[in-house]
């Protein structure tokens, strides 16, 4: 999942823009804060009083108040100027992930108004760039969390895009012109060819979806960490990014962990290819399991929660607690000491790389690996029913938004 985007409540009329206080955006990552402070934000979308169609404007599923965050209304918004390495998207599906539950619903703070999320977006390219050369028209194709960068930071120069200053998000983020990103709970989305990936011919859209985003977010800091054979690692939080962290470490040939507050989900652990699972609320739990870990992936996102110090201690010296799993409060109070047992480090990370998207695809493909899904139509009620899941943490364990054709037509 995506670190906080800029999400709902700065509002817009016709005859005035607002700019975002710096109090406003105080749980964004720092690339955001820097685009909502020094950025006069439009009117995002469009009325129906002018009414528009593809290529100028898309249509989908939006939020127009987050104190009305399950209510979905379906309505045109602007797309971005098209560009040389642009490429339109004829949306088949999309994965509902954490992160729009924690933009339409104020938990990350407010964000252009109405919104339209999602970020793991499957469908097919029905428009290419003169200067594209990976995708053609009628690829396969998908979108993840982060949909454009300048490509010619140092970052950047070093396949750390998504750490790009001048990042743009798939959703709620400006791009230069002031067009306002809108997700993929719509009918088109316009991406830069770099952050658009063909989607290997034995993996199903719905399946591919949800990698899109949380599949990479685990992917990217298992492989720089270092998870494969002899290494002992484990997920604090089973829902739909821990689901992934799973399926990926067990296939790069770690010995896998599960750390839940409850055994409900033991038997899926151990079916995902888990060889252990931990229940965090028995008493004095992480006793036994002191220095074993090499790193802790903490997928869950009620950390405010947590004696960290117990999870600490059941990692080696110098072992990782690195976090994905971004939630809505602060992270407990912890002293510079409670580090010094065994040399422990804590950290998290933003999405991943291209190439890790590339080598995440290409294990799934070849491994048969496949993400854990339920699905539901897009419409008012099945956004609704969705992120409505997600927000109880009642899916097993991915939402994916289906038969976009029968609410958006054909869009060949």
């Amino acid at each position: 999942m995506i670190s906080p985007s800029p999400a709902a409540g700065c509002r817009f009329s016709d005859s005035a823009s607002c700019l975002i206080s710096s109090r406003e955006v105080r749980h964004f990552p720092l690339v955001l804060q820097f685009h909502l402070l020094n950025t006069r934000l439009p009117q995002p979308l469009q009325s129906h009083t002018a009414k528009m169609v593809y290529p100028d404007t898309a249509e989908g599923f939006v939020i127009k108040d987050q104190k009305q965050w399950q209510q979905f209304e379906k309505q045109e918004f602007k797309l971005k100027p098209f560009e040389d390495r642009d490429i339109d998207i004829a949306i088949e599906c999309c994965g509902v992930c954490g992160s729009d539950v924690h933009t339409i619903n104020g938990g990350w703070g407010d964000c252009p108004l109405p919104i339209c999320v999602g970020h793991e977006v499957v469908g097919k390219a029905i428009k290419v760039g003169k200067d594209v050369k990976t995708i053609k028209v009628g690829d396969r194709v998908g979108v993840g969390a982060q949909i454009q960068a300048d490509l010619t930071c140092n970052n950047c120069k070093a396949d750390q895009e998504n750490y790009c200053p001048n990042s743009v998000d798939t959703y709620g983020a400006p791009y230069k012109d002031g067009t306002i990103s809108q997700g993929g709970y719509a009918s088109h989305i316009r991406a830069h060819e770099y952050f658009t990936f063909k989607i290997p011919d034995n993996i199903e859209s719905e399946i591919a979806a949800p990698m899109l985003c949380a599949g990479l977010t685990v992917y990217s800091p298992l492989v720089r960490l270092g998870a494969g054979p002899g290494k002992k690692f484990a997920i604090v939080g089973m829902g739909g990014l821990g689901h992934f962290a799973v399926l990926w470490a067990a296939a790069l040939g770690a010995e896998v962990y599960v750390l839940s507050h409850s055994p409900n989900k033991k038997e899926d652990a151990l079916k995902m290819g888990a060889k252990h699972f931990i229940v965090t609320n028995d008493e004095g739990w992480h006793k036994d399991l002191a220095f074993t870990f090499d790193f802790i992936l903490n997928c869950a996102d009620a950390t405010h929660k947590f004696k960290l110090t117990d999870y600490f201690s059941t990692l080696k010296v110098m072992g990782r607690f690195h976090n994905v799993g971004f939630g809505d409060h602060p992270l407990p109070e912890i002293m510079a000491q409670d580090f010094a047992s065994n040399g422990c480090y804590i950290g998290a990370s933003h999405i991943g790389n291209r190439p890790e998207m590339l080598a995440m695809f290409d294990l799934a493909s070849k491994q048969n690996i496949k993400s854990w899904i339920k699905t539901t139509p897009i419409s008012e009620e099945g956004c609704k029913e969705a992120v409505t899941a997600v927000s109880e943490n009642t899916v097993r364990y991915r939402y994916v938004l289906t038969d976009y054709d029968k609410v958006f037509g054909k869009r060949d």
